[in-house]
């Protein structure tokens, strides 16, 4: 998923959860019985009153998630806040990028002179065995590398790497979930 597609699933979190708000408060304003009060009074007062109020403006701050300088993580941050009168709401998340963590280990293994084990590391990923597989490379097998890696693979393609293999929910998923919830909290409390 692009990062406009990122943009637009915030901005549509963001609409919905004001949508919902919106519809909340004009059903409960439908509902409502209007009150009525009658009420006469008269005060008299002689003197003079001063009021100071010294407090901080209510601020809700999100959280910081960075690496700094240090490119030797591989997670990203995602956080948001938002404040109304009331309420002050802020969330944060991390979520480690497998790609970034498959590259690392592949440079760090290529740095220590293993460069059939980077080749290996970096062949767990599908797009990469294919492209070495059509440039006449294939990834090397069980420490066989070249003809006799490709025969190995063309005898055993169960163990070929499959694209999304497992169910569990990748950190683009999570991170597109985190900023769902993320504009349905702004769309919420901005309407308050």
């Amino acid at each position: 998923m692009s990062w406009v597609d990122r943009i637009l699933y915030f901005v549509v979190s963001l609409l919905a959860g004001g949508a919902i708000v919106v519809l909340l408060t004009v059903a409960e304003q439908a509902i409502a019985e209007p009150i009525v009060t009658e009420s006469t009074s008269t005060v008299t007062t002689n003197g003079s009153q001063t009021t100071t109020v010294k407090s901080p403006p209510p601020s809700a701050i999100a959280p910081q998630f960075s690496s700094g300088n240090n490119s030797d993580l591989c997670t990203v941050g995602a956080t948001g806040a938002v404040q109304t009168q009331i309420l002050g709401i802020s969330i944060g998340s991390t979520f480690t990028e497998d790609q970034c963590v498959m590259l690392k280990q592949a440079k760090t293994l290529y740095d220590m002179n293993m460069r059939v084990a980077a080749v290996s590391r970096m062949c767990q990923d599908k797009a990469v065995f294919d492209a070495m597989m059509n440039a006449g490379t294939p990834c090397p097998y069980e420490g066989l590398i070249g003809d006799e890696a490709k025969a190995a693979w063309e005898a055993h393609t169960e163990k070929t790497p499959v694209e999304g293999e497992d169910d569990e929910p990748t950190a683009e998923d999570k991170r597109n979930q985190a900023l769902g919830i993320i504009g349905g909290i702004f769309g919420s409390a901005l309407l308050f």
